[in-house]
């Protein structure tokens, strides 16, 4: 056996020992004599076995060249486009391929995408060699061979309806049947070629999961049109991938149409005894009170809101700070709600809190209360239905019920926080002199603190961070109070 067959004995790739022994000869040449047949056969070994890779999740831009073996999951319309400086046109069809480690797009040109259109089927398993870059949505492969494989079974879903589970980063032409959990106000952004683009999120979910929608331009308005609690098909949709999550996206190609389905979407919660500061976090639970929005000026001008409603669960209570457009949805004592993706923070009294920011879906899943509704400034014990919807969650005694919260005001009076009154409710009189313990929720000019009923404005020049819980002392100036003391 010659050394050249030895190499190729040890190479594991899908190359004939022909192909081998004509990259070998083309080696020797390129390298002017500097190389013997041996050492030519050990550097095209070695790149053959770098462009091998284990599967699809492998393969990322840079690559100079990529082997691989996935199967058809979908494929595309063929698709022309004038070259520059040439007669005829290019011609491409993309198609979409997987394993059991996730899916890529494989772009086939020119004469590969007729042979794609006329030859390749759904379900189809092939070996494809091609150079790898970043796609708009995720790696795309450009096809220079591709041979097809029936020997080789692939274990994922080739389907026209996915659910959430079955989604992968750089999935294509997906189609998606869900629950909306949330919905977001539209959002414009300048783009660097000077035009406006739109964009605007919703969160579905079905039996297998959840997951954030991202609306691009003509679809974007539509999650002000559509409604919690419709259900909706995404059409064509692409997933790609943010902070390490899988969000799906849906671009002027794609459609979102509301569908006379029933879809059927149970949260996974962790019990509110065993949260810990820095935790993102699901929660479950039934709204035992619920405060007035409050709004407050941020650094940059513009003005902020937040509420706040305290939930329970079989274990225990967290107060939810719900920040923007999550401030007014409509929440009140007795709602059982499932909130997504909310963060624990140390919250004012040395109590846990969680934070339901522009990230968190907020879901009601059963309102027991018809008018204890958000902005009524209810709590669960002045409400007609003390217990409303908590029997489950320990309400007898096993846990914390509804009367609870009558000694709750107590509690937070001792620690220097006022029990809410409507004289509190009313704004403090111009040059009365107050003392104000809060959270430091701007950290700016002006600071602005909550202290967990109401926020106050306070002019200083002491240096506070966000989070820190300080006491002002001074005088009411025009709503805001002029503080000679911050400690």
């Amino acid at each position: 056996m010659s050394d050249i067959e030895g190499i190729y004995e040890d190479l594991e790739a899908d190359v004939s020992l022909e192909e081998f022994r004509e990259a070998v000869e083309e080696k020797v040449e390129q390298m002017g004599g500097l190389a013997d047949e041996e050492t030519a056969a050990m550097l095209i070994a070695h790149e053959v076995g770098e462009s091998e890779v284990n599967g699809v999740a492998d393969v990322e831009p840079g690559m100079e060249e990529v082997k691989f073996v996935a199967k058809v999951v979908s494929i595309d319309e063929l698709r022309t486009f004038e070259r520059d400086g040439e007669q005829d046109d290019g011609r491409v069809v993309n198609v979409e391929v997987a394993d059991e480690t996730g899916s890529l797009r494989a772009s086939f040109w020119d004469e590969h995408a007729e042979a794609a259109v006329n030859e390749l089927e759904e379900g189809q398993v092939l070996r494809i060699v091609g150079r790898p870059k970043e796609g708009f949505s995720g790696v795309e492969v450009s096809v220079d061979d591709v041979e097809p494989d029936d020997d080789v079974e692939i274990d994922v879903q080739v389907s026209d309806t996915y659910t959430v589970e079955d989604l992968s980063l750089g999935l294509s032409n997906v189609n998606l049947v869900g629950l909306i959990l949330d919905t977001d106000s539209v959002r414009t952004f300048d783009r660097d070629d000077g035009s406006e683009g739109k964009v605007s999120n919703l969160t579905l979910g079905d039996a297998t999961g959840r997951i954030r929608v991202t609306l691009w331009d003509e679809q974007a308005d539509q999650a002000e049109e559509l409604e919690a609690g419709t259900t909706v098909e995404v059409i064509d949709g692409y997933v790609r991938e943010r902070d390490g999550d899988l969000e799906l996206h849906l671009g002027n190609r794609g459609a979102i149409e509301e569908v006379d389905e029933d879809v059927e979407y149970v949260p996974e919660s962790t019990p509110i005894e065993s949260l810990e500061i820095d935790q993102t976090v699901d929660l479950a639970g039934v709204v035992r009170s619920a405060d007035p929005k409050r709004t407050f000026d941020r650094d940059d001008g513009s003005e902020g809101q937040v509420r706040n409603i305290r939930i329970q669960d079989a274990t225990g209570d967290i107060r939810v700070a719900m920040w923007g457009d999550k401030a007014d949805l409509d929440i009140g004592p007795g709602d059982e709600v499932a909130l997504a993706d909310v963060e624990i923070q140390d919250g004012w009294q040395d109590d846990l809190e969680a934070s339901a920011g522009w990230r968190s879906t907020i879901t009601v899943l059963e309102s027991d209360v018809g008018d204890g509704g958000a902005g009524s400034g209810s709590s669960a014990s002045d409400s007609s239905g003390d217990n409303a919807g908590l029997s489950a969650f320990g309400g007898d005694g096993d846990g914390p019920g509804a009367d609870d919260t009558e000694n709750e005001g107590e509690g937070e009076s001792e620690s220097g926080s006022e029990t809410q009154t409507e004289e509190q409710d009313q704004d403090p009189t111009d040059g009365e002199e107050l003392e104000f313990t809060g959270v430091v929720v701007q950290a700016g000019d002006p600071v602005v603190l909550d202290d967990g009923e109401t926020t106050m404005s306070v002019e200083t020049s002491a240096d506070v961070g966000l989070g820190e819980e300080i006491t002002a002392r001074g005088v009411v100036r025009d709503g805001r109070l002029e503080a000679s003391d911050v400690f």
